[in-house]
């Protein structure tokens, strides 16, 4: 009994490529992109200026929070001058403590 031929033929994957012909491509192709529609000149600087101009709408925002983080500013202010008198009192007040502390194991 012979055995059985387990040989397959050698495909070139070049070779069944160029068989199969052209592939077809989902999306556009190059020349689709190349001859795609462009602004002219004149759209072009329309658009930067209306760009430069900015909307009415976002101007009038930021002018709000600019007025409420000033408002925000001048009371952190308030409360930070207000309790740096207290804290340099505490702190005048552990100083004392403190030299006392060491006026008395000195005399010691």
């Amino acid at each position: 009994m012979g055995k059985r031929d387990n040989r397959v033929a050698y495909m070139n994957p070049i070779a069944m490529a160029r068989w199969r012909g052209p592939t077809q491509s989902a999306g556009p192709t190059i020349q689709d992109y190349l001859n795609r529609p462009r602004p002219t000149w004149e759209e072009v600087k329309k658009q930067l200026e209306n760009k430069k101009k900015g909307s009415k709408a976002l101007a009038e925002f930021e002018e709000k929070m600019n007025e409420s983080w000033k408002k925000e500013l001048e009371k952190s202010r308030e409360k930070l001058l207000s309790g740096s008198e207290s804290s340099t009192k505490k702190r005048e007040k552990k100083k004392k403590k403190k030299k006392k502390s060491c006026q008395r194991i000195d005399s010691i």
